[in-house]
């Protein structure tokens, strides 16, 4: 009898991404590092957006979101993250067109919560995000399906973040979840762990670092209480003893700009500035949010350097944009505001948002052609809209 003999094949790139044992960072939007960003575009677009927002008048209304570069946020009737923003849009019952400078989720948040007589439009399509990419319809039920399987999903209650797809939102709502914020994240765990029972456990999608940072820093639980759902795995990398003893199931997704953030970064920027104060958004990594002096939202970021005393010193982890925005209007009051890292990396996907859409989306419209308008259909639209009532309602 003859032993056979080990295969000398080395797997291709391919079959280790379909195995589940390697990423392919250039198939995730927003995951490369585009360095500074272009010169300004011709002054002239300026002009031409001011023509077009003077013929629409009151049928329009432009959100901006606080990742978006300088020449686009000066067309903005306001500026915000991305709930707070397509809140907005709902209260301006009167304008026909919302024209979203942000991210395709943000844009399907604002069509979910505004009404079917307004169109609500993306500048650029190809603006996504990288982390709501990260969770899809069809890997989400496909996750659930292993945790039925493996006799938990009754008592697991799904929480979305805010950045994802309205398919997500929808699941969520579905199986009687809710949205959440980088602000009421522990609110929403909070509601959630209370709803799924004793021992009840919470589907957290589709940010790892903000879910983990969530449930071990707000609500005291362990980090052994976690595990990381890999939907590129099969049964996500799980066993069903270890889905079982789980509080937190954190899918495999993260943030491409707060990710970049390392632990390197705040001890090399402490040793650069003495004194200086370290404040990260909660989608950072754990470690560098353990890190940090202060955590919080992109509002609480603003809000806590608008009350910083003149001639404190402050490294700030989140998106360059927005750091170098409040740099800028900080400094007469004797502020140093830097950005955490020294790379240069703006969010390439919002960033795409630039003048040149903007301009063209605008001129369409008043020349009564809509474009890039983002449509849920009713059903997504519904089952999303339960979860984001849910939010709403959170004690």
């Amino acid at each position: 009898m003859t032993t056979a003999q080990p295969l000398d094949v080395t797997p291709t790139p391919l079959a280790l991404l379909l195995l589940g044992r390697a990423s392919d960072p250039s198939s995730e939007r927003g995951v490369d590092c585009p360095g500074d960003l272009p010169s300004p575009s011709d002054p002239g677009l300026v002009e031409r957006a001011r023509a077009a927002r003077e013929r629409l008048g009151s049928r329009l209304f432009v959100l901006g979101h606080h990742y978006q570069r300088d020449e686009v946020i000066q067309f903005a009737d306001v500026t915000g993250d991305s709930f707070k923003l397509a809140r907005d849009a709902a209260a301006r019952p009167e304008a026909e067109y919302i024209v979203f400078c942000g991210v395709h989720f943000m844009a399907e948040s604002a069509d979910i919560l505004t009404s079917d007589a307004q169109a609500v439009i993306l500048p650029d399509l190809a603006a996504g995000c990288s982390m709501a990419d990260m969770a899809t319809a069809e890997q989400v039920a496909e996750a659930w399906d292993v945790l039925t399987d493996a006799g938990v999903a009754r008592s697991t209650v799904p929480v979305t973040y805010m950045n994802s797809s309205a398919d997500i939102k929808a699941f969520t709502g579905r199986h009687g979840g809710t949205v959440c914020t980088s602000s009421n994240a522990e609110r929403a765990l909070t509601w959630a762990f209370a709803q799924a029972g004793e021992n009840g456990k919470v589907l957290f999608l589709p940010d790892q670092h903000l879910g983990r940072n969530t449930a071990v820093r707000d609500l005291g639980l362990s980090p052994d209480d976690c595990v990381v759902y890999n939907p590129h795995k099969p049964g996500g990398g799980l066993t069903a003893d270890q889905l079982r003893r789980a509080r937190m199931i954190l899918w495999r997704g993260h943030c491409s700009v707060h990710g970049r953030f390392s632990l390197d970064s705040v001890e090399e920027v402490r040793a650069r500035i003495p004194g200086v104060n370290v404040l990260v958004h909660p989608e950072c990594r754990h470690e560098v949010v353990a890190a940090a002096d202060h955590v919080g939202s992109t509002e609480h970021i603003i809000r806590l350097l608008d009350r910083a005393p003149a001639g404190s010193s402050w490294a700030v982890g989140t998106e360059l944009n927005l750091v170098r925005r409040l740099a800028a209007r900080y400094a007469p009051e004797g502020k140093e505001i830097v950005f955490l890292d020294r790379t240069v990396c703006f969010c390439s996907t919002m960033n795409r948002i630039d003048l040149p859409h903007l301009v063209w989306a605008l001129e369409s419209l008043a020349d009564g052609k809509v474009v890039n308008r983002i449509q849920v259909d009713q059903d997504t639209e519904h089952f999303a809209r339960l979860a984001l009532d849910r939010m709403l309602a959170l004690p």
